[in-house]
C-alpha cells in the first residue's frame, strides 16, 4: 500500500470525508513557508507560493467554515481582513492612490476600531460631547465586537453558542464605575442563571467557563500523556490529585511539583503578599522579573516543570508562556477588584463570551442596530440590522469592513484644526475629515496607521509585542464518552491546544435550559503558540508563522486524530460525533507585556504611559493594550480616559 493510500484510509477512519460543513485551501507547499512570515511576507504572497494554483475563491476559503447567524462571515481574522491589514502594514497605500474618494464627510470624532474599546469610546463621546456632536467608528471586520464575537452552530435541532475570543466578565462592586457602565447599557443583573443538570446518573462537576477545571477537585478530571512521553498508545490519569499523580509517566520531581500545583498546595503554602494597587512596591518588583522566575520563587517549581507542563496555560491570560512575560501580568486584572460576596460567583460568562456586552453597547449607541429590546435577552435573540449601523444622518455611525489606512493631521500636529482619515472598503480608498480621533484598535495596527506620529509615541509603540491565539470550537453531538470516563475536563501536553472543559452555559437567547451528556455541546480548544527561550517578540513572530501557514484541513485532521486517540476507547467516533469545527485565528490576539512594560526600566518611562499621558495633537489612544491586561473592563476604562482627554484638552 502506498503512503497516499495509507493517508486516505486514515483520513476516512477519523471522518475527514464526513459531511460536516467545511472549506479548505492551502497546500503542502505552503506548510514549508512558515518561516517566511518572519521576513514580512503577507498572506497573498504566501498563498502565491502554492505553485500559482490558487484562485481568488480558494484563497478566501482559508477562513474555513464560520457557523451560522450574524457571525458566520466573521470567525477570527478572515482572509480578507488579514489581507487588508497586511497591505496597510506594508505601505501599499503610501501615498494614498490618486483615485481616493473624498466622501465630503466631517465628524467631530473618528474612532478607529469597533471592538469593546471603540464602542465604549463612541458611547462616552456621544454622552459627554453633546447631542449635536458626530462620531464615526471604522471597523475592519464584517461585524463589530473585535475579539468579543461568537460562533453559532445548529446541531440536531439545537442551537449552540461558543466564544471566539473575549470570554469572561467579573461581577463589579455595586455603584463602581464599571457597574454603572454595565447598567447604562442594559446589563442590570451581572450574575447569570446557568443550565441545570438533566443527565442520567449523578450530577457531574461542570464549569461555568472553559477555564474553571471544576472537575479537578472532584476527581472528574483527566491528564493525558501521549507520544511525547513515550506512550503509544497514550495513557490517562483520571483524578490526578486524588491518585497523587501516581502512574504519570514523568519524573519524580515533576510528579511531586505537579501534585502540589494541581492540588492547590503550592498556592496555599506560598508566603506572598500580592499587590494591593497598581504601582505599589510589590507590583513594581514583579514587573522587574519574568512570571517564570516569580513562579519558581513563589511556588517552588522548577523551570523544567513550568515549561514542560504549565506553559502556556499559566501564562495564557497574556498569550505566551511565563518565561516571556512580566510577573505583574498575573495580578494586573485582579487589581480592578471584582466583587466576591462569598457565593464564589464573581466569574461570569455569557454563552458567546463578551459578545453580549458588545451587542449591548452597539444597541445603546445605535438603538436600531439590533432588533428587539435593549436587554440581555433582547440583544441575544435579536438579529443585527446592518443597514442601521451606518445610516445617513445619524449622529453616530459604525462603518464595517472599513480598514483604516491613514490618520494624519492637516498641518502641524500641534497646531492643526483637523485630521484627514483614510480607509479602504470594497476595493476603494475613501477619505473623511475629523476634528479629533481615538485610536481604539490594537497597537500593531495603530503604529502603521498614524502617519505623523511623534518620535516618543513611535518608540513606545515599538515596545508593544503581540502573539497569536486560535480558538477552535468543536461541536460534538453528545459527550457520553466523557461521562463514561468520569471526567468533565482534561489537559494534555502535546497536540492542538492544551485543555478543555465541558461548560454549563448561561441560559437565555435560545440556549437550552438543561445540560446532559446525551445532548450536543461545543468543546473549546484554546491554542497558544509558545517557544520557550526565545524573546517575547520572536515568540509572537514564530507563533503567527505557525498559525497562518497551517491549513484548515490539517488542523481538522489533527483535532480528529487527537480526539480519536484520547477518547476512542470510551466510544468516541470522530466521523459520527463531530458535527462541526470552526477555527477563529487571531494573529495578534494578546499583548505580551515583557518585564518593565508596566512601570518602565533603566530610568525610561513605561511605554504605555507615554501614550496614556496625553493626546498627540488631536489623537488620543485607547484599547486594552495600554493597560497591559487583556480584560474588557480595561478596554472600557482606557476609552473613558481617551475621550476625556480629547474633551478637556483638544475639543474645548
Amino acid at each position: 500500500m502506498t503512503d497516499s493510500k495509507k493517508t486516505d484510509s486514515g483520513d476516512r477512519a477519523i471522518g475527514m470525508d464526513a459531511s460536516i460543513t467545511r472549506r479548505d485551501f492551502l497546500g503542502s507547499t505552503l506548510l514549508a513557508s512558515g518561516a517566511s512570515l518572519l521576513n514580512g511576507l503577507n498572506p497573498t504572497e504566501l498563498l502565491a507560493m502554492d505553485n500559482g494554483s490558487a484562485t481568488a475563491g480558494e484563497k478566501d476559503d482559508w477562513t474555513s467554515y464560520g457557523g451560522v447567524g450574524d457571525y458566520s462571515r466573521s470567525n477570527g481574522n478572515t482572509f480578507e481582513v488579514m489581507q487588508a491589514g497586511h497591505k496597510m502594514r506594508d505601505g501599499a497605500y503610501d501615498p494614498l492612490p490618486a483615485d481616493t474618494v473624498d466622501t465630503g464627510e466631517t465628524y467631530d470624532c473618528v474612532v478607529v476600531g469597533g471592538g469593546i474599546s471603540g464602542l465604549a469610546a463612541a458611547l462616552f463621546f456621544g454622552r459627554q460631547a453633546g447631542p449635536d456632536k458626530t462620531c464615526l467608528i471604522l471597523e475592519n471586520h464584517p461585524i463589530f465586537g473585535g475579539e468579543a464575537k461568537q460562533n453559532e452552530f445548529e446541531v440536531d435541532g439545537k442551537k449552540l453558542i461558543a466564544h471566539q475570543g473575549s470570554a469572561i466578565y467579573l461581577v463589579p462592586y455595586p455603584h463602581s464605575f464599571i457597574a454603572r457602565f454595565y447598567d447604562s447599557i442594559g446589563l442590570h443583573t451581572p450574575k447569570l442563571t446557568y443550565q441545570k443538570w438533566s443527565g442520567t446518573g449523578p450530577e457531574m462537576a461542570i464549569s461555568h467557563t472553559p477555564y474553571d477545571s471544576a472537575g479537578l477537585s472532584r476527581g472528574q478530571y483527566g491528564l493525558w500523556f501521549g507520544a511525547k512521553f513515550g506512550q503509544k498508545p497514550g495513557i490517562w490519569l483520571i483524578d490526578p490529585v486524588g491518585k497523587k499523580m501516581e502512574g504519570a509517566p514523568v519524573s519524580a520531581t515533576a510528579r511531586r511539583e505537579l501534585l502540589r500545583w494541581f492540588s492547590g498546595t503550592a498556592a496555599e503554602q506560598s508566603k506572598f503578599d500580592p499587590p494591593q494597587y497598581e504601582g505599589d512596591e510589590i507590583s513594581r518588583k514583579l514587573d522587574a522579573i519574568s512570571l517564570e522566575q516569580h513562579m519558581m520563587e513563589r511556588y517552588g517549581l522548577s523551570r523544567e516543570t513550568i515549561r514542560g507542563f504549565l506553559s502556556p496555560v499559566e501564562g495564557g491570560g497574556s498569550g505566551l508562556g511565563p518565561d516571556a512575560l512580566s510577573a505583574f501580568c498575573e495580578y494586573a486584572a485582579d487589581l480592578l477588584h471584582p466583587w466576591d460576596d462569598g457565593s464564589g460567583e464573581a466569574v461570569q460568562m455569557f454563552p458567546g463570551g463578551n459578545t453580549t456586552i458588545a451587542r449591548l453597547m452597539a444597541k445603546a449607541l445605535l438603538p436600531g442596530s439590533i432588533d428587539g429590546p435593549a436587554t440581555v435577552e433582547g440583544v441575544s435573540r435579536g438579529a443585527v440590522n446592518f443597514a442601521a449601523l451606518d445610516a445617513p444622518g445619524s449622529k453616530a455611525r459604525l462603518r464595517l469592513s472599513a480598514t483604516a489606512l491613514s490618520v494624519r493631521h492637516d498641518g502641524d500636529p500641534m497646531k492643526a484644526s483637523s485630521l484627514s482619515v483614510a480607509y479602504a472598503k470594497d476595493g476603494k480608498v475613501f477619505r473623511v475629515k475629523a476634528r479629533s480621533a481615538v485610536m481604539a484598535g490594537g497597537s500593531w495596527t495603530a503604529k502603521h496607521i498614524l502617519q505623523d506620529l511623534g518620535e516618543a509615541q513611535r518608540n513606545a509603540y515599538a515596545q508593544f509585542f503581540r502573539s497569536p491565539c486560535m480558538m477552535a470550537n468543536v461541536a460534538v453531538r453528545n459527550w457520553r464518552f466523557l461521562q463514561k470516563m468520569g471526567i468533565t475536563g482534561c489537559r494534555w501536553f502535546d497536540g492542538v491546544g492544551n485543555y478543555f472543559d465541558v461548560r454549563r452555559v448561561a441560559v437565555g437567547g435560545g440556549v437550552e435550559p438543561t445540560i446532559s451528556p446525551d445532548e450536543p455541546i461545543v468543546l473549546t480548544l484554546k491554542v497558544l503558540y509558545t517557544y520557550p527561550g526565545y524573546s517575547t517578540e520572536e515568540q509572537g513572530h514564530r507563533g503567527r508563522g505557525e498559525m497562518l501557514t497551517t491549513p484548515f484541513r490539517d488542523y481538522e485532521r489533527r483535532i480528529r486524530q487527537q480526539f480519536t486517540e484520547m477518547f476512542g476507547s470510551a466510544g468516541f467516533d470522530s466521523e459520527r460525533d463531530i458535527a462541526g469545527i470552526v477555527l477563529n485565528r487571531w494573529g495578534h490576539a494578546y499583548l505580551n507585556p515583557q518585564p518593565g512594560f508596566f512601570f518602565g526600566k533603566d530610568a525610561r518611562p513605561a511605554p504605555r504611559d507615554v501614550l496614556r499621558s496625553a493626546p498627540f495633537g488631536r489623537i488620543a489612544f485607547a484599547n486594552t493594550d495600554l493597560a497591559g491586561a487583556m480584560d474588557h473592563r480595561y478596554s472600557i476604562l482606557e476609552a473613558h480616559r481617551a475621550v476625556g482627554q480629547l474633551l478637556d484638552q483638544v475639543l474645548t
